[in-house]
C-alpha cells in the first residue's frame, strides 16, 4: 500500500513489479519473513554470472573456485575501457587479474576493470581474502549491488602468457567471455574478460 501511494499507481500494478523483481533474483521472498532487496550473499544468487559448470557432478559439489590475485592495481583507463564503464579517456581505474582454480586446476584467467572512484582503496589483498563471492564484497565494502550483466563470447586461442598461466598449451582453444556488469539505473560499473578451460567444464545457460 505504501508503494503504491508513494508511485501513485494500483496496488495490482505493485505486486506485477514485486513479482517480475522476484523472478529476476533482485528481490527475495522468504515465507513467513517478507520480501527482501536480494545481494550477492544470498544463496540463490552468489553465482548468478558465473556460467561455467563441471562436466561432471554439479557445482555445489565441485565447491566454490580457490581464487589466485594475480595484481590489483590503480590505473588510467584507455579509450576502450573508459568508454565501456562510461568514464573519460585517463580517469581513475582499478585493474585486476586473477586466476580462478577448481580441485586446484587454474580454469578461469580474468581481467578486471573497476571505476576508481567507486571502488577506492580496493587492493589485492583484500580480494584475496574475503572468503564470499566477489560481488557480495562489493555490496558490503563499497555499497555496489551488481544487478544485471552483458556478455560476448567468442573461441579464441591464447597467447603464451596467457597459456602459462592457465596451463595449457599455445593454440588450445578457449572460450572468451566479457562481461559488462551493471547496477542500478543502468550505470556500468565493471568490464570482466575471462578465458575458460573448457576441458573439464562447460558454459551452461537457461533460456527462457
Amino acid at each position: 500500500m505504501d508503494l503504491a501511494a508513494r508511485f501513485r499507481v494500483s496496488q495490482g500494478t505493485v505486486r506485477k513489479a514485486i513479482d517480475e523483481l522476484a523472478a529476476d533474483n533482485l528481490l527475495m521472498r522468504r515465507q513467513g519473513k517478507g520480501t527482501f532487496v536480494a545481494t550477492h550473499a544470498e544463496r540463490q544468487v552468489q553465482y548468478r554470472f558465473l556460467k561455467l559448470m563441471p562436466d561432471v557432478g554439479d557445482a555445489r559439489e565441485e565447491g566454490p573456485a580457490q581464487r589466485t590475485i594475480l595484481e590489483c592495481k590503480r590505473s588510467r583507463a584507455p579509450v576502450e575501457i573508459a568508454r565501456a564503464l562510461q568514464l573519460r579517456t585517463g580517469d581513475p581505474v582499478i585493474q585486476a587479474r586473477r586466476i580462478l582454480s577448481f580441485a586446484g586446476v587454474p580454469t578461469i584467467l580474468e581481467d578486471i576493470w573497476l571505476p576508481g572512484q567507486a571502488f577506492k582503496g580496493l587492493t589485492a589483498e583484500q580480494m584475496a581474502e574475503y572468503q564470499g563471492p566477489t560481488y557480495a564484497m562489493f555490496e558490503l565494502d563499497y555499497g555496489v549491488r551488481m544487478v544485471r550483466a552483458e556478455e560476448k563470447i567468442r573461441a579464441i586461442a591464447p597467447d603464451e602468457e596467457q597459456a602459462n598461466l592457465l596451463l595449457v598449451p599455445v593454440g588450445t582453444p578457449l572460450l572468451s567471455v566479457e562481461r559488462l556488469a551493471y547496477t542500478y539505473n543502468d550505470v556500468p560499473m565493471e568490464l570482466r574478460r575471462a578465458l575458460y578451460r573448457t576441458d573439464t567444464h562447460h558454459y551452461h545457460n537457461s533460456l527462457s
